[in-house]
């Protein structure tokens, strides 16, 4: 009996050994970037969340095959147009409340009010309009500091038509401020658009993403 005993847990043994070295065997197989939580990039995971984010709009627009082809065909233009909508009312937010706040809200500033808030609604539109146009209009890799060097050039440039606009608009034509800086708005972001395509975020043939 103690014989058979013995040669059993000999055989118990054996097998155990047996099955840890088929498991430490399937362990070295795995391969480490296939386990999950390592080696995972988190600015690969959030451009991987943004684009599915995209593609799920894409696909909710593609039961309507007309407005589907003219979004894809427009697409940057149209997304352009939301983000220049949420920079324009960040940007006269601004503006009207240093209005409201600092002059006491009159209908019609002096000269030197206008400059005042025009100069204020600049700095917050360009703060905000750079981050927002280059993550989601022009979707651009390119150096952020000297983009953010350019893109403040142009809005220099569009921030005197839009001082020169008010001037015009304001004191000479008598409009109050609110009819004025939405006039001056509208032909100040068309003209954002085109420096930003054309000077700040343009894209060169063979340059490759970050």
């Amino acid at each position: 009996m103690e014989c058979r005993i013995d040669q059993k847990d000999v055989k118990t043994k054996d097998n155990e050994m047996k099955d840890k070295e088929i498991k430490d065997n399937e362990m070295k197989d795995i391969n480490p970037i296939d386990v999950p939580g390592e080696n995972e990039n988190p600015e690969t995971e959030s451009h991987t969340q943004k684009l599915n984010i995209e593609e799920r709009f894409r696909d909710f627009l593609a039961r309507w095959p007309k407005i589907h082809a003219f979004y894809l065909k427009y697409e940057e233009i149209l997304v352009y147009l939301v983000v220049g909508g949420i920079n324009t009312v960040v940007s006269l937010g601004a503006k009207f409340l240093w209005n409201i706040f600092v002059f006491d809200a009159p209908l019609n500033p002096t000269v030197l009010q206008h400059v005042v808030l025009s100069s204020v609604a600049w700095i917050v539109g360009v703060v905000a309009g750079f981050w927002l146009n280059r993550k989601y209009v022009f979707k651009s890799h390119g150096p952020a500091g000297v983009e953010f060097v350019k893109f403040s050039l142009s809005r220099v440039s569009t921030y005197f038509l839009d001082v020169f606009i008010m001037e015009i608009l304001g004191p000479v034509l008598s409009l109050n401020v609110y009819v004025a800086t939405i006039i001056s708005a509208v032909v100040v972001t068309i003209l954002n658009y085109v420096f930003s395509k054309v000077f700040v975020f343009s894209k060169k043939k063979g340059t490759k993403p970050e």
